[in-house]
């Protein structure tokens, strides 16, 4: 594809955006991370892309939104570092998989299960998806400090939303429930759908990505007979994503980055 000024799905050209950016999955949920920015600005809107810009600390920063999954959400990587970017932080919401994991808390990923398949086409199944080290320390670090219950540890990727909640359902229901059966042993924190692509993206452009997730509910507490209260309130990452982001620029101001 020839190069644009203007980026093809975000709509957003060179200076519209930050070096540092946030990717919720939720284009509803980016006026909420844009109230904690100074200076906030709509920059654009496309499809499930939606853009805001404004500073923390003196430094642009911006929040764009990826849609669900991995190939929109490594469309939106591609284009924001063609632009700028070179830090990411995933603020998500998770389904919790492991016992511990309960709804308001917070995840954040230290690995990601390839269970997906937009970072194939980035890096052979062999490579690990993994998150940039200091960003998922800056996350455990901030959620910790802010006083949230803060897991750390590998969550697993998917494509298909249904193939989780309503595996039976599937022509290929045994593999599913066998995968799942397998994720529950290897001790797996929580299943979503995008931080595998964008860690695997980020790697192969040389960039900076890590990801924290708000904890929805936990399927495997529910059929455990646990009560288990729903909670869609993603106030929680979003300023653990927020004070992670913070740490990361004011290290990068010291060391003159």
């Amino acid at each position: 594809m020839q190069e644009m000024d203007v980026q093809f799905h975000i709509r957003c050209k060179a200076g519209d955006v930050g070096k540092y950016c946030f990717l919720p999955g939720d284009p509803g949920r980016c006026e909420a991370i844009a109230s904690h920015f100074d200076n906030p600005v709509h920059v654009a809107q496309n499809r499930e892309y939606n853009i805001y810009t404004g500073t923390l600390l003196g430094q642009k920063v911006s929040v764009c939104s990826t849609g669900i999954g991995g190939p929109s959400a490594s469309i939106a990587m591609e284009e924001l570092v063609a632009i700028g970017a070179d830090t990411f932080i995933r603020i998500g919401t998770c389904g919790g998989i492991a016992m511990d994991i309960l709804p308001g808390d917070v995840v954040v990923a230290t690995g990601a299960i390839r269970y997906e398949h937009t970072s194939v086409e980035y890096a052979p199944m062999e490579f690990p998806a993994v998150p940039d080290f200091d960003v998922a320390l800056a996350l455990k670090t901030a959620g910790e400090a802010l006083g949230y219950r803060t897991h750390t540890g590998v969550v697993q990727c998917k494509d298909a939303f249904y193939g989780q909640h309503a595996p039976e359902k599937s022509p290929v229901y045994y593999e599913l429930l066998q995968k799942w059966e397998s994720w529950k042993r290897l001790g797996v924190k929580a299943s979503e759908m995008e931080s595998a692509a964008l860690f695997v993206v980020a790697s192969a452009l040389g960039v900076r990505c890590g990801s924290c997730f708000h904890v929805v509910w936990n399927q495997e507490r529910e059929k455990a007979g646990l009560a288990m209260p729903m909670t869609e309130d993603t106030s929680g990452a979003i300023r653990v994503g927020i004070e992670a982001m913070k740490r990361i620029i004011a290290q990068d101001l010291e060391r003159g980055i």
